[in-house]
């Protein structure tokens, strides 16, 4: 009998959920990058193993949104941990469990209550980092605040069903007692995928993804933002791919002086993609397309 099911990993900005997919997967599905709420929506990362097929879900960091695009993230992260089997909230193992940490661990909380849902484990996430007492600290802290979020919710009765898993996503370090166990909990189901896929992720936009993480590393912090990529013409091996900004100022910043970063952009993502490939990139200006429904809608926000 074959087992499958879905382990959300959810966790604030930064704290190394997409490079966490990459990692249990085995292969990069998911794009990563300094700048905060990089992955904007929830990326499928598929593992079969022995007859059990774990899809991991990375989600957009759970943050005080700014913006509708910013309330959206939060939406999309919060509904991927509804209905799945193992909810994994990742923490960072060395920066204290601020607000923003609770509040991911009082969505784990809330959506473990049912003794028959998602189990919830938590993920402290880059011990590679400050050393194995700081990890150990790190684990006592956040079992204090999950005891007092519980205590305040009502929901002291999830703590006993909590796992803790100390990790590195960037070298691996702890992530195979964490699959074993996510696969041990999988329910008993045909498998959901093709044993030799590893991501449900359409091929335009996984294309269109590429560009947008090579302009998150490439230009200031503040503008990652401001970009939308997306493939607006695919017949192989041709490729093209709209850059959007906000502000006729920022299609500047995107371009470079004589074209130099986005001629950098198309050769750094063109690297990743099947040799022969033609990819064109264009630039435009949709202003302030964060704060517009309408047009968060038509880009499937």
């Amino acid at each position: 009998m074959t087992r499958s099911g879905f382990a959300a990993i959810i966790g604030r900005p930064n704290v190394g959920k997409s490079t966490l997919l990459n990692q249990v997967v085995g292969t990069k599905v998911s794009i990563t990058a300094p700048s905060p709420n990089t992955t904007r929506s929830a990326v499928r990362g598929i593992l079969t193993e022995e007859g059990v097929q774990v899809i991991f879900v990375d989600t957009p960091g759970i943050h005080r949104p700014k913006t509708s695009l910013g309330g959206r993230l939060n939406e999309t992260a919060r509904a991927a941990a509804d209905g799945v089997d193992v909810i994994l909230a990742v923490i960072e193992a060395n920066s204290p469990i601020g607000p923003g940490d609770r509040n991911v661990l009082t969505t784990m909380l809330q959506n473990a209550r049912d003794p028959n849902g998602p189990r919830p484990c938590v993920v402290v996430n880059k011990m590679d980092r400050p050393g194995r007492e700081a990890v150990a600290s790190q684990l006592m802290a956040a079992t204090l605040a999950l005891s007092e979020i519980a205590d305040e919710l009502g929901l002291s009765s999830v703590l006993g069903r909590i796992e803790y898993f100390p990790v590195s996503a960037k070298t691996g370090e702890g992530t195979r007692a964490l699959i074993d166990y996510v696969k041990s909990v999988m329910p008993e189901s045909p498998l959901l995928f093709d044993e030799d896929e590893v991501s449900d992720v359409p091929e335009a936009l996984w294309v269109a993804e590429l560009v947008r993480e090579q302009l998150v590393r490439k230009t200031k912090q503040e503008l990652p933002h401001s970009i939308h990529c997306r493939v607006t013409e695919f017949e192989w091996p041709h490729i093209t791919v709209e850059i959007l900004v906000e502000r006729e100022s920022q299609k500047g910043m995107v371009i470079g002086k004589g074209g130099q970063l986005l001629k950098d952009v198309g050769i750094a993502a063109r690297r990743q993609l099947p040799e022969g490939c033609y990819l064109e990139l264009k630039v435009s200006v949709e202003p302030g397309w964060q704060r517009r429904d309408d047009i968060l809608d038509r880009f499937g926000y």
